[in-house]
């Protein structure tokens, strides 16, 4: 199940995925660094390493983004 009341959504990929496309869509750049990217999460909420790349995931698998040695492509 994606969506659990019982945990905060704060924590979940959904939430920092969509964290992830508000920096994109900040950023003018087509094409960004991943680590860019993590480090601006990193100073909105603490989000673990492992988390920001289950949300990257989540974003290729959406059609979001796509990715290549460590760049991220908007698609959107």
């Amino acid at each position: 199940m994606i969506v659990n009341k019982d945990v905060r959504p704060e924590r979940k990929i959904y939430y920092i995925g969509a964290l992830v496309i508000d920096i994109l869509k900040e950023s003018k750049e087509e094409i960004v660094d991943h680590l860019f990217v993590f480090e601006k999460l990193h100073k909105k909420e603490n989000v673990s390493a492992e988390v920001f790349l289950l949300s990257l995931d989540w974003l290729f698998l959406l059609g979001a983004i796509k990715t290549e040695k460590g760049i991220l492509k908007k698609c959107f």
